[in-house]
């Protein structure tokens, strides 16, 4: 059975940076394409960035082009979320998501990944 286990998560301030690590185990990661969403109280899941099995293929949100990076170690096993300047709307809950890659295009809907680890909270003050 698949496995995600998010970490790095916390209270930050605005204009700051964290970076979010996704542990997988259970099934032969570099055949996953990987994704991070997040979740804020009162809104729908919103896709983040997402990452194509060889590491080579990215794509983000609109909300955080240019701030968040998202990378893969395959020989960890470990897909990351690197998170700059950093403002209070980014505070939501962090979920890692996978799922086998099935073609060239990066899914960027919930509905299409199969695997969720169970999220990481990450706070960012004022």
């Amino acid at each position: 059975q698949v496995q995600l286990v998010e970490s790095g998560g916390g209270l930050v301030q605005a204009g700051g940076s964290l970076r979010l690590s996704c542990a997988t185990s259970g099934g032969t990661f570099s055949r996953y394409t990987m994704a991070w969403f997040r979740q804020a109280p009162g809104k729908e899941r919103e896709f983040v960035g997402c990452i194509g099995w060889s590491g080579f293929t990215r794509t983000y949100g609109d909300s955080v082009k240019g701030r968040f990076t998202i990378s893969r170690d395959n020989a960890k096993n470990t897909v990351y979320l690197q998170m700059n300047s950093l403002v209070p709307d980014d505070t939501a809950v962090y979920y890692c998501a996978a799922t086998i890659i099935t073609g060239l295009a990066l899914p960027r809907g919930v509905y299409e990944y199969t695997y969720w680890g169970q999220g990481t909270q990450v706070t960012v003050s004022s």
